[in-house]
């Protein structure tokens, strides 16, 4: 029996942090033990918001550097860039025919920004691009093009699976067949919540990230800055409470925890040898990793040489998909 099928888009938004990697990018590579995995970078999504050509492409070599420092294997998964893939684009025209304004405008993407502007006082379409209105539309088409049964995706991004959903069952219903798999959203492990340097969720929104591939100096200074209590050093500390110790448990060993919640409740340990043992402990995880990202961005010919090899296994199956549907559609 054939496997399922998994599709992650990935927007090129920089270099990850922490509570990318733990809440996005391990679960997504993890399906590949189980699904015929396929990953794309959505640099035609992020158009909608970078308008700047030379920050589009650096966007897009960090974002393919950082997935396969993470452990993408583009020998075993599908790994292709969106722009590369032109069958996207034919199906998005094709999908706009069988997708109502109304379905649109129940858009989370779309409300959202028009609420924004309604609170401000502006016109409710007010810096709104057809990219941004129609941005269901060709996620749609991404996973429908590659028969996708599984879309790993945050809770936010759920309604724009069921959209997915909804314009194929729509598209089957009026050709009487099975032109479409039906995808369902993957939320398990998805956006797993990191605390980030405050306590807070991890996120650019609060500036309290860390960095993934950061060097290993600006890794220790950065980390130095947890916020912690006022607690001396001669203090028993709770390590279930303590920022420090949430994220040194995303790199540490069973052993590892314990050993340093021992310390932890015995007292003698001050704030400063707990951050130490996170970055140790830490950085023997991510240096092997940072050392692969410097490579492929010190050398970018090799991220270019494995997207174009990823486009070119995308397009012998995206391709024969339009070809199908050119014939039932009567095109």
């Amino acid at each position: 029996m054939d496997k399922k099928i998994s599709l992650t888009g990935i927007k090129p938004t920089g270099i990850p942090h922490l509570g990318n990697y733990f809440g996005a990018i391990k679960p997504a590579l993890q399906l590949a033990q189980k699904y015929e995995a396929r990953y794309f970078i959505a640099d035609y999504h992020a158009l909608n918001t970078i308008k700047n050509p030379r920050e589009l492409r650096d966007l897009t070599y960090e974002v393919a550097a950082a997935w396969l420092s993470c452990g993408l294997d583009p020998e075993k998964v599908l790994f292709y860039r969106q722009s590369d893939v032109p069958e996207t684009f034919e199906l998005s025209v094709i999908l706009t025919a069988f997708t109502s304004k109304g379905l649109m405008n129940r858009s989370h993407a779309y409300k959202s920004v028009v609420d924004a502007n309604k609170e401000k006082g502006a016109d409710p379409d007010h810096n709104i691009n057809m990219g941004l209105f129609t941005y269901p539309i060709l996620m749609a088409a991404d996973i429908l093009l590659f028969d996708s049964d599984f879309v790993p995706v945050g809770r936010d991004q759920k309604q724009h699976v069921e959209i997915a959903a909804d314009i194929a069952q729509t598209i089957n219903s009026n050709y009487k067949k099975q032109l479409f798999t039906i995808p369902e959203g993957v939320y398990d492990g998805v956006n797993e919540t990191v605390l980030g340097l405050d306590g807070r969720k991890m996120s650019k929104s609060y500036d309290n990230t860390i960095p993934l591939f950061i060097p290993e100096k600006q890794l220790r200074k950065i980390l130095m800055k947890i916020v912690t209590n006022s607690q001396e050093v001669s203090e028993a500390k709770v390590p279930e409470t303590c920022n420090v110790f949430a994220i040194y448990k995303l790199f540490a060993s069973q052993e590892q925890q314990n050993a340093l919640a021992a310390k932890y409740r015995s007292g003698g340990m001050g704030w400063g040898e707990a951050k130490q043992e996170l970055f140790e402990t830490m950085n023997a995880v991510i240096k092997p990793m940072r050392d692969i990202y410097d490579d492929l961005m010190a050398d970018k010919s090799k991220i270019d040489k494995i997207l174009a090899l990823g486009a070119q296994k995308a397009r012998e199956i995206s391709s024969k998909k339009i070809a199908f549907l050119r014939r039932e559609i009567g095109i």
